[in-house]
Parts: C-alpha cells; structure tokens; sequence
C-alpha cells in the first residue's frame, strides 16, 4: 500500500495536533473512493522530554474523481457553546474546475462535526481567514467574500481592498477585518485638505470593517495610513474601551524588515528585522510576564523580539518549518514550540525546541540518562530561584518608584512652605493652595479664606517691637558669610532658643529658598574686659525623662541645654554663619534675616508658659562684584600695639571659629615663655576693646586665631583658643611645644577647669536641697487648708474628762464617736491630697533642680 500524505499542524490546550490526509490506492491501480483525515493528540513528556501520542480520531470522506487538500486549520469560536475548537477547512476540485469547500470542527472526543460547506467557481488562495461562527473569510479580485455556519450563503462586503492585514475580535465591535485599500476621498473634501491628508499623500489608506455590524471603522485609530504601503501583516496585542474610547495596541511587520509597534494609532517602537520577506507575527506572555513577538519569514526562518525597555531581537532561528504557541509544559505560561526541518525523519515531532526564551528551553535529541530526572530537579530548583529574584528585583523597582514620588511630594511641599514663609515675613496675603492641587489627600475639609489665620500670624510676628534690633551686620571670613544682629540691652525673651534664619527673597522653583546655616551667640559685656561665646556642649546621657522647663532658671542660664551660655547684661550678638561659594552662583542675593525667640508668659500665677514670635531684622544684599572690592572683609590692624579691628570683625571672628581651652601646668618651671611666644613667635596684638583676647597676626593659616592666656599662679594657666579648624589648632600646639618647659602637663579641657565646677557644684547641691524643702514646707498649710474634714461644723466635741464619760452610757456613747472621728481624722492626715497645678509646680522645681546637679557632675566628670 502506497500512501499519499499531506500534514498540518495546530496547537490547542497544550497539546499538539497532527492532521494527515491519506487515500489508498490498489497495487492493481484502481482508485478507493475514501479519503481519511487522521488526527493525533501528542502531549509533551517532561521526563523523556519527547511527544506522545495520547489519543488518535479519523474521518472519511467519499473522494471518487475528486482530489482533497486541507486549506488550513485554526482554533475558532464555537457560537453555538463559545466553546474554542479545533477547525479545519478542506477542498475537493472536481474535474469540471467546480470547488466544494468543507468546515469541520474537532471535539474533545476527537469526533469529527462537519458544520457546513460552499462552493465556488475558483479557488480561494488570498488572505484566508478562520474567525468565529465558524466563519471563513477571503479575498477575490480585491473584494472581500465570507460564509458563516448561520447562513452558509457567501456575502460580499461593500469594500474594496487590496489586503487583509489582520482578523481578530473588537470589543464591542465583534470580528473585525483591518485591512489596505485604495484611498477613498469624498467629493466634499477640497484641495486645501488633499495636501494635509495622508490619503492623499499616500493614495492609500486603512480601514477597518465590523462583519456583524456591517459597518466601517476609522483605520487611523489603528495606525496612520502613511504606513499603508508597507505594511504586510498586523496583530492586536490589546483593545479595551476606556472612556468611550476605543484604546488599541498593536505591532506590524513591513517589507522594509521592520516591526513597528502602535498604541492609539501612534508609533511608539520600532526594531529592525534579522531577514529579509516577513510573512506573519504573532504574540506570546511567558512567565516573566515578557510579551514576546515571533515574526515568521518566507525563507523558514523565525525571530523573537522582546518589549521590555526597547524593542530589540532576542533570538532567532534557521530552517523552521512551523511555530506554535501555547502552554506546552503545564506551567501556566505560554512557551514556543519550534519545529525544524529533518529531511531524514518523517515524523514531524522528530526535531523540535520548545522555550521562552528563559527557565524553559527543551530540545530534542538529547538522550535520556538514568540521571536526567535529578538534573531535570535541579534545573527546575534553579528556575525557582531565578524567578524568586525576578520577583524580589520587581519589588525593589516598585519601592524606588514610590520612593521617588514621595520625595518629588516632599519636595513640593517644601518649597511651598519657602514661599509661604517669605510672605508671612513681609507680610504678603499668600492663599495656600488646596490639597487636590496639590496632589494630597486631605484630612479635614478645606478652609474656605485660608489668609485670615496667615494674617494672624502676621500680626503676632509684627507685635514683637522691632527697638530689640540694635544693628544688622554681614562679613565675610574666607568661604564664610557671617551675618549678625545685636540685640538691645532691653531684649527680655530667652535666649536659650534664639536663632537666625537666611531666606533668599526671589521665587525658586527647584531649589529651597532657606540657607542651611549654623547658629552662635556671642556676649561682650559693656566695659569689654571679658569675652564670652556660646558654644554647643554634648548633653549626659538621658537618665530619667527630662522636663521640658519653659522658666529658665539662673543655673539653667549659666549651664544651658542649647548654646545659651549667655549673661544677660550688656551687648548680645546673634550670629549666622553660612557658605559663601554657592551663595555666589546667583552672583547677586538679597536674603531676608529672621529672628526666632521665645516670650515667656505667666500662667496658672505660677507656671511660665513660652510662645515662639519671629522677629524679620531686615535683608542683605551680597554680590560677586562686592566680594572682589572686598567690601564685607575683615580689617585687623595694628596701631600701637593694639589691633584696631571693629567689634563687628571681631564677632565674626569668633563666629567661625571653634573654642578650644587648654590647662598648662608645669612642677618646675614657671610659664613665662608662653606671654613671650604669643607676643614674639605669634604675632599677637590684643585687641584695643577687650585687653585680655589677642588676635594672631601671623601670615599662613593661623592668622586670624584669637589667644585668651589667663595664668593663675606663676606655675599653672590656661589657654583658650578660637580657631577656624583642627589643622590651625594643631599647629598651633606644635608652635608651642617646643617653647614650653619640660615635663609640663597640657590637658584639654572639655567642660571647663575642676575647681570651678567642684564650687558650681556645691551651690547647685545647696539649691537642690533648698528647694526640696521649700517645695515641702511652703505648701503645707496650703495642702492641709484643702483637706476636707478641716473646719467642718459640727465636729467639735467638748473637752470633758474622761472618766466623767465613763460613768453614764450616754457618756461612753459620746466617747465612742470622739475615737471614731479621730480615727478617721488620722487616715484622712495619711491621705492630704493637692490640686493638680500645686503639684505640677513642686514637680518641675524640684526637676529643674535635680537636672542642673545632674549636669554639673556630668561635666566635673569629663573635665
């Protein structure tokens, strides 16, 4: 028996079907009058990583004087169930040029349905479709022909085309032919819109028609029709309607060898192909969640392009005979199936690749060792892995991009806040903008006239007295803007939460108008023998919870929490130093200067609440030509022996650099040398207001260091320095080791000299004790005025004798009463109870006490 076969192939639901068509013919030579169409159901093995056959359907057919093809087959629709079945269109051509063309389905069963036939007077060759119904759709003489099951009558569109690009559904719109025709332009349209139309440019356009709707679609919802004269094949990724609006994403292929992909009918990719003469594209979704595109060539040679960032080619392969997609593996993701041409097989599972191009990749050939199962666990262990961190990468992704919302938001709300300051400071109505335009949420409903608690602020920062600004100064110090402002002698807020504030008076829209600066408080008393600068001390480590003391006490002035180490006579310099270089970019600022105090104020006729007020000093304008003039410059002269520098040059001396104290004391020698070093080596002049500080003349990088040498006794003193840096302050120190006497102890001092913090001791021990027992005793009749069995009526009882009482039972009655009221007399004493300000007050006292002790010894311990 010789056999005459004639194979396709289709996938469906992860299996892979072989149709085959045979007929038998006698070894006499006469014809059998049955045709058989053969199907087989191959499955794919994963532990012998090869096909078989699961189950197997046949069938036949009269073929007398006939001779029978398979057009094509396609998995279709079944309008009846809206079941997906294999279909299958065949021909039988008589000898009188009459085609019959039959539509079978393929059930589970793997029983063959014949749904309906047609015939024609030529032969369908031209863009043939399978859609739902079953339907076939074709092209003749540039017309488009299709029969469904409901009528099996062959309709005509009224369109003509000259391809059919893509068939597919719409939604809303049901089976959709896109496809290439002539331009069509109306007789309203004038020339004026023939030189601006694509049609007309290109003479050839896209279309889009609706076979149930019988209706046209625009084709520029697809793509624009400038790409109607290369484009060969299409396929609709996605269609959806959002808005009423029909949203498409589709690729096609050119015979220029490009993909392009389209969304909304607008090119957004494109990716040069491999080879030459594309036929087809079709889409898989692997389990990477990667869409690939498998673009088929006339030549039998496939590539894949993946659209992650870019379209660009993955991989491709040679002397391909047919590509499937479908979930092969039973992973839940699709795969490709590849199979390839072996001239000395005839099966045609016999070579084959099956990949996503990525876990999955199996390829025949390979032979089946006992071992092959473990290695298969281990690569399946490792898919695992790879897809755990495919996972957790993704996850990272999705934190940065929140991560970058969030700080664009905050951004934005900075500079909002920026520009709302800057008005309250020169008080401008500024209208805060809603929390939709914003792009929050709000969490209470929006105030109607936001200005008017602006304008209270306003006020309330503009009932501060501005006679508490003596001057307003700015100098500059190497990279250093110093800007200060002395307050007057009668400046009564506390200054343990004074600070300056540089905001930058132009509207900035990517950067934050505020100026990071650093804070300092500088006090030279009014007969300038002293010179004092705060300076910021590490705090103790927290041992109990800290109150929060609005009322500074004198201990409290004398060792602050927060560089306030300030007297409260006499001139008081607030500084801000900031750097200068990127201020010198815009070439010319005007920073607005803001103090910010607290004002204390009574309450409860003992507590002392505090209210933040700020205070605009005035502004300052800074630019490059003035820096080159030096106009801000510090001048320290010499004139008789004395530096003649402004209070102001000296402040902003002081205010860039960093106190340092030294205590020298030497068994053998006395430290006459050290006078003698500062005067000679050092160049040192004091200066003219303040005797005891001098200032180093010296060039290099210790001009510009202030000495303060207080020598106590012939053999011991101490040196305090203001310095720029460390290197300054070390080269200092080695300047004058090699001028002190040998075996002399130099010891830094970290919070001030051992005597003196051994004597701030005891007075704060004292103060501690006093106000425990004042805290006691002074409220004691107060407490015992509020307990209530005090001066009650009715409770007093007569002083009679007790034996008296005895003798009558009336007696030993009124006895019994008096022992029970003084037995709930003496409970009542046990039980005094206070009112809750009273006892707020004896709290933070005795706080405010016990922290200042805590501190002292803190600081007597690191000395």
């Amino acid at each position: 028996m010789i056999l005459d076969e004639q194979e396709q192939v289709l996938s469906y639901n992860g299996e892979v079907l072989i149709f085959q068509l045979s007929k038998t013919k006698h070894v006499e030579g006469a014809a059998d009058k049955t045709m058989n169409l053969c199907v087989r159901r191959m499955a794919f093995n994963r532990d012998t990583k090869l096909f078989v056959q699961k189950s197997s359907g046949v069938f036949s057919m009269c073929a007398s004087h006939l001779k029978v093809e398979i057009i094509c087959c396609s998995c279709i629709t079944d309008s009846r169930t809206g079941i997906v079945l294999p279909c299958i269109l065949m021909k039988e051509k008589t000898r009188d040029n009459v085609v019959k063309y039959l539509l079978l389905l393929l059930h589970s069963s793997n029983q063959f349905e014949q749904s309906f036939h047609f015939t024609l007077d030529y032969e369908l060759k031209e863009d043939i479709r399978l859609f739902t119904g079953p339907s076939v759709l074709w092209r003749h003489a540039n017309k488009l022909f299709y029969v469904s099951s409901d009528t099996c009558t062959v309709l005509s569109a009224p369109v003509e085309l000259s391809s059919v690009v893509w068939t597919g559904e719409i939604e809303n719109e049901g089976t959709v032919v896109l496809g290439i025709r002539t331009a069509c332009l109306s007789e309203s349209e004038d020339e004026a819109e023939f030189s601006t139309s694509d049609r007309a440019i290109w003479g050839t356009e896209f279309f889009g028609y609706a076979i149930g709707a019988q209706k046209m679609l625009t084709g520029t919802c697809f793509m624009p029709h400038a790409y109607s004269r290369v484009v060969t094949s299409v396929c609709v990724c996605k269609n959806e309607i959002l808005k009423k609006q029909l949203r498409i994403s589709l690729v096609a292929i050119t015979h220029k060898n490009q993909l392009i992909w389209f969304q909304d009918g607008l090119p957004k990719g494109v990716c040069e192909l491999p080879y030459e003469k594309p036929c087809s594209v079709k889409t898989a979704l692997t389990s990477s969640n990667d869409l690939l595109f498998i673009v088929s060539f006339a030549s039998g040679n496939i590539c894949v392009i993946q659209s992650r960032e870019s379209l660009q080619v993955a991989s491709k392969w040679q002397k391909v005979m047919s590509v499937l997609v479908d979930d092969f593996i039973g992973s839940g993701s699709e795969q490709l199936l590849l199979l390839f041409k072996d001239d000395s097989n005839t099966d045609v599972l016999s070579t084959f690749t099956i990949t996503d191009l990525g876990e999955v990749n199996y390829t025949s050939g390979i032979n089946c060792k006992p071992e092959s199962p473990a290695a298969e666990g281990v690569q399946e262990n490792g898919l695992l892995t790879v897809r755990a961190l495919e996972t957790r990468l993704q996850a990272g992704f999705t934190s940065v991009r929140e991560l970058q919302q969030h700080l664009g938001l905050k951004k934005r709300v900075i500079l909002a806040s920026c520009r709302t300051l800057i008005d309250l400071v020169e008080e401008r109505t500024h209208i805060l903008p809603t929390a939709k335009e914003e792009g929050l949420v709000s969490l209470w409903d929006d105030v109607e006239n936001p200005p008017r608690s602006l304008n209270k602020e306003t006020s309330l920062a503009s009932k501060v007295p501005e006679h508490f600004v003596e001057k307003l100064w700015q100098r500059v110090v190497g990279d250093s803007l110093v800007v200060g402002v002395e307050l007057s002698d009668s400046f009564y807020l506390s200054l343990s939460d004074v600070s300056l504030s540089l905001v930058m008076d132009r509207d900035f829209s990517l950067i934050s108008p505020i100026i990071k600066c650093r804070n300092k408080i500088i006090k030279l008393n009014k007969a300038f023998s002293a010179l004092s600068v705060s300076s910021c001390q590490i705090e103790p480590p927290p041992k109990k919870m800290k109150w929060d003391l609005h009322s500074k006490s004198d201990q409290k002035k004398e060792f602050p929490k927060r560089c306030s180490s300030v007297q409260l006579d006499g001139a008081k310099t607030v500084t801000a130093v900031t750097s200068l270089s990127p201020l010198l970019a815009f070439h010319h600022v005007c920073c607005i200067v803001l103090l910010h105090a607290k004002k204390k104020k009574r309450q409860n006729n003992s507590l002392q609440a505090s209210k933040k007020v700020t205070v605009c000093c005035g502004k300052i304008l800074l630019s490059l030509e003035d820096i080159s003039n030096e106009k801000y410059s510090i001048k320290m002269l010499r004139d008789n022996n004395f530096c003649t520098g402004s209070v102001e040059d000296i402040l902003a001396v002081l205010a860039v650099s960093v106190r340092f104290s030294f205590q020298i004391v030497s068994s053998d020698y006395t430290l006459a040398s050290v006078n003698s070093w500062l005067r000679g080596e050092m160049e040192c002049t004091p200066f003219k207001e303040c005797h005891d500080n001098i200032f180093c003349h010296k060039a290099g990088n210790m001009y510009g260091t202030v000495f303060n040498w207080t020598l106590k006794n012939p053999f011991e003193g101490v040196l305090i320095l203001f310095c720029r840096n460390l290197t300054v302050l070390f080269q200092c120190l080695h300047s004058l080791t090699r001028v002190l006497p040998p075996n002399c102890d130099v010891k830094l001092l970290r919070s001030g000299s051992k005597g003196v913090l051994t004597e701030q001791l005891a007075l704060a021990l004292e103060k501690e004790m006093l106000a425990l027992r004042s805290s006691f005793f002074s409220k004691e009749s107060q407490a015992e005025n509020s307990l209530p069995w005090r001066n009650e009526p009715g409770k007093k009882i007569s002083d009679a004798p007790v034996a008296s009482l005895l003798d009558s039972k009336e007696g030993v009655q009124q006895l019994r009463k008096k022992l029970q009221s003084e037995r709930e007399e003496s409970v009542l004493s046990m039980n005094q109870t206070v009112n809750g300000a009273l006892y707020q007050e004896i709290a933070l006292k005795i706080a405010e006490a016990q922290l200042s002790s805590d501190m002292i010894v803190w600081r007597l311990c690191k000395s």
